[in-house]
């Protein structure tokens, strides 16, 4: 049977690197997980690999679409699915890599089917989001399923919204609903996750030279270009949001450094936290 190799672990561990180190041992293609490397106009503020490591191996679903068009959870299952049939022709193994546990999971085992929201719930939350702001939906959602909060990307607001809809809706916590419902669908393939641990200190002292070093490359000036398009919840994402506070004035450059800095290893603690749910994992030190 055919494998699939995940590569996953905590942003700035080194995931890229070991993944292209095992499809030139293996001949074979890598598929991101990222779900913010998907798109053609984000590279400094993502990390994207660079063009020396994107030629040393095939890959696939990096800077594939424009971020003005609409992509989702489903539609990459999908997607990722087809073409890995299409490689398990020629190739015994193809590896997975990214950070977003969210599209990792949907590779492997399937997007839950969760309830519809009642149209006025949908509305009076969007309302409480534009008149109280993003404060409202994460303290709520901290009382409401403090096990997902401390999960989730507590800035990316459609996220918070789709989790409140599902608590409100259901009564219950919306990690339990996820958990409940989100049975593995059987994949024609074996699934092998390998987890990068990187020491805690190691990591924020790379996570800073990597902040600093995206400002050096035009993370300011990527920024600029990406004015048109800011309304996007793509880009109310670390790396970009502070950025655009700085080019609206509201902090100085250093504090938007200190910030990514900060918010990027808060989301680095998540993954790790994220990284817990998986009984199969095979941690590796790097």
């Amino acid at each position: 049977m055919p494998r699939l190799v995940v590569i996953c672990g905590p942003t700035a561990s080194g995931k890229t690197k070991l993944a292209i180190e095992l499809a030139q041992q293996w001949n074979t293609h890598i598929l991101s997980c990222d779900s913010r490397q998907f798109y053609r106009e984000l590279n400094i503020g993502v990390a994207r690999p660079s063009p020396s490591e994107l030629a040393a191996a095939p890959h696939h679903f990096i800077a594939n679409r424009s971020v003005a068009q609409p992509y989702n959870v489903s539609t990459y299952e999908q997607e990722a699915l087809s073409l890995l049939q299409e490689l398990f022709e020629e190739h015994p193994v193809v590896i997975a890599v990214g950070g977003s546990g969210l599209y990792i999971d949907a590779l492997c085992e399937g997007v839950a089917l969760l309830p519809d929201p009642a149209p006025e719930l949908r509305a009076e939350l969007k309302q409480h989001l534009a008149v109280e702001g993003i404060g409202y939906f994460q303290s709520l959602l901290q009382q409401l399923d403090p096990e997902y909060y401390n999960t989730v990307d507590i800035n990316n607001p459609i996220r918070l919204q789709r989790a409140l809809e599902v608590c409100i809706t259901t009564g219950q916590p919306y990690s339990k609903v996820l958990k409940d419902q989100q049975k593995p669908k059987p994949r024609p393939f074996e699934i092998e996750r390998i987890a990068i641990n990187a020491d805690r200190v190691w990591l924020r002292d790379r996570i800073d030279k990597r902040v600093e070093m995206m400002l050096q490359c035009g993370l300011v000036e990527e920024c600029e270009s990406l004015l048109p398009y800011r309304h996007l919840n793509t880009l109310n994402t670390v790396g970009y949001k502070e950025i655009f506070e700085y080019l609206d004035r509201q902090i100085t450059l250093d504090e938007a450094a200190a910030k990514i800095k900060l918010n990027t290893w808060h989301y680095a603690k998540k993954q790790f936290t994220w990284l817990k749910r998986y009984a199969d994992l095979r941690w590796v030190s790097r």
